[in-house]
């Protein structure tokens, strides 16, 4: 009887630390991605590089319908306008074919601004004339932007410290260790479970939901963003000849990022689930 108990103890142990390791590496990998967003084209090293919320190519800003669209080209590049433009949380990068040639410094809350990058670009007197369109979408891409940066900051960190947190929301005396024995209860003693539900379960789903809302939130605003960015430069080409890519590599991070938090969310409140109605028979049979 006795190895029997010992036998069940030994195998809540090891299921607790694995359900313990499961939730911490749910964030690690949350965390991981949401670092790649944050640092994601702050300067031109690998994988940063090409981690990027919007690519824009200005090798042929003047459409081939204009009359010598070709030399005019060749003269706004000499005259200080790079091939392409990336945005990323912090900053720009810009570059010719050959590659990036440079970064802005970062900045907190930063918004992309591509008219006044543009014309910082060129030199002193020169000018490119921006579809309006492009000028409208900047009113509503600096308030989004800095929600964006905001809820972006803010879920990579509380995801870092939920790492080392969640753990201690799987009890080591879950419900189900609830025995109808009062001898098996003696030597697993099961949880107070209005104490556990209050101080560790409750709180740790609220933590959950926060990084989940946070992170999804701000994907969602950056990539409704930046699909407007595209779409204004691409229905603008007659106009103004700017090729807008999405960056799919930083889409990829923070969606799988949103993914991740989501699924340690719903882990905590099938957790605060079990915790409520978890060895509900064995209390009935010891009230009996």
């Amino acid at each position: 009887m006795a190895s029997e108990k010992n036998n069940q103890i030994s195998r809540r142990h090891s299921t607790i630390v694995c359900h313990r390791l499961v939730r911490s590496l749910v964030y690690l990998l949350a965390w991981v991605f949401l670092l790649l967003v944050v640092i994601g084209n702050i300067s031109n090293k690998p994988v940063l590089r090409e981690t990027y919320f919007l690519k824009l190519n200005t090798a042929n800003i003047i459409p081939q319908s204009i009359p010598n669209s070709v030399f005019i080209n060749s003269i706004a590049r000499s005259i200080g306008l790079h091939d392409f433009y990336q945005v990323g949380l912090w900053g720009f990068c810009e570059g010719y074919d050959s590659g990036i040639t440079g970064c802005s410094d970062p900045k907190a809350l930063y918004w992309f601004d591509p008219v006044s990058i543009i014309l910082n670009e060129l030199l002193a007197g020169a000018t490119i004339a921006l579809p309006t369109e492009v000028t409208d979408a900047l009113k509503i891409a600096r308030v989004a932007s800095h929600w964006m940066f905001g809820f972006f900051i803010t879920a990579t960190v509380l995801s870092f410290v939920a790492i080392f947190i969640v753990p201690f929301a799987t009890s080591n005396r879950p419900p189900q260790s609830i025995s109808a024995d009062q001898h098996v209860n003696e030597v697993v003693r099961p949880h107070r479970r209005p104490t556990f539900i209050l101080f560790r379960a409750l709180p740790m789903a609220i933590l959950t939901f926060l990084i989940a809302l946070f992170a999804i939130v701000a994907s969602v605003v950056a990539t409704v963003m930046f699909v407007i960015f595209k779409n204004v430069f691409m229905n603008n080409t007659a106009d103004l000849n700017i090729q807008a890519y999405l960056g799919t590599q930083m889409l990829a991070f923070m969606w799988i990022a949103s993914a991740l938090t989501l699924l340690g969310f719903i882990i905590q409140i099938a957790l605060c689930c079990c915790a409520c109605c978890g060895g509900r028979n064995a209390r009935k049979q010891l009230k009996a």
